[in-house]
């Protein structure tokens, strides 16, 4: 009977060390630890940046300068009428937009603009900067409003346009 218990112990302890041994040597038959970063065994992403296509083009043309949105706000033909997104400025034609979504948002720089027509959809929030000074305004939609220089007398530039409904 010793000489079982001795043959037991002894064979535990074997399978005790060759566990011990598998591992830390990472399995039997394990592959060498990868290297690659997981950017590398990913496929590739998508980015979005949201820059307004052809803006060179429109500014070359139109002179308006159309950074970046989320493509529910889009330049329009004003002569083509219906429900635009209307603005009178100074020293330019009206420009117009049209509106895509319940919500959207554009950044642009369009200089002297004196007033504005919402379309009848969405309620309109307007960014503007005058004199390094920032001004914003909340016009309902489907209405006419001075903005602007028509309202305190400076050259105002339309830096952004959100509508949300």
């Amino acid at each position: 009977m010793k000489s079982r218990n001795t043959f037991v112990r002894i064979l535990g302890a074997a399978a005790g060390a060759l566990t011990w041994a598998v591992l830390a040597q990472g399995g039997a038959g394990a592959a060498e630890p990868s290297t690659e970063t997981v950017a590398e065994a990913a496929s590739g992403y998508a980015v979005q940046v949201y820059d307004y296509p052809n803006a060179d083009k429109i500014l070359a043309e139109q002179n308006i300068v159309l950074k970046r949105g989320d493509g529910h706000i889009v330049l329009a033909d004003c002569a083509a009428g219906g429900d635009l997104l209307r603005f009178l400025a100074r020293d330019h034609d009206d420009v117009c937009f049209e509106v895509t979504a319940d919500e959207g948002r554009l950044t642009l720089e369009l200089p002297a603009v004196h007033g504005v027509k919402t379309d009848d959809s969405a309620n309109t929030h307007l960014e503007m900067t005058a004199e390094g000074d920032q001004v914003e305004y909340d016009i309902p939609a489907d209405t006419w409003a001075g903005v602007g220089e028509s309202v305190d007398g400076r050259d105002h530039v339309l830096v952004e346009i959100r509508v949300t409904n």
